[in-house]
């Protein structure tokens, strides 16, 4: 049986590999804006966050970052699938609240992996291809050891 490593890996690569932008722009998207979106975020771990639209609703969002929290200069490696419900009902059809599923990997003297489940708020701007986020995301970690941890961050993306 392969170790939980390689299989967060391989499924990374595969998502990675499997991914087409769809010309779908997000629903409130600008209409300067594409659906492939780059920029940072700043939390645990810090660093570039990108998010790739699917359609309206659903979008696979992938984090290369530095992880500070108990580790000294651990690359962290995540990829999500998230669904989108924006608040329509209350004037905000620029504001969504997103949940979703994925893959995390710590690469460091002892590398970690683990499935995280990340909730979040992300308000995108009418009139200009930016993006702002919240998100906090339990994680299971599964290798070394079962475990639980955490992320959260706060974020800015660019869509071309």
């Amino acid at each position: 049986m392969r170790s939980p490593k390689v299989l967060v890996l391989t499924l990374t690569i595969g998502v990675l590999i499997t991914l087409k932008p769809d010309s779908v722009k997000a629903q409130a998207h600008s209409d300067e804006g594409g659906s492939l979106g780059v920029g940072l975020m700043l939390g645990e771990p810090t660093g570039v966050s990108v998010k790739i639209w699917n359609n309206e609703h659903s979008a696979f969002d992938i984090g290369a970052a530095w992880s500070l929290a108990g580790r000294t200069e651990a690359l962290h490696l995540h990829v999500d699938y998230l669904l989108h419900s924006w608040f329509n009902d209350i004037d905000e059809e620029n504001l969504a609240f997103y949940y979703g599923i994925g893959g995390r990997v710590i690469f460091a003297d002892d590398p970690t992996a683990g499935i995280r489940i990340p909730v979040g708020l992300n308000y995108v701007f009418q009139a200009i291809p930016f993006d702002i986020f919240i998100e906090a995301a339990p994680i299971l970690d599964i290798t070394p050891e079962v475990e639980l941890a955490g992320n959260g961050a706060v974020g800015l993306r660019y869509y071309f």
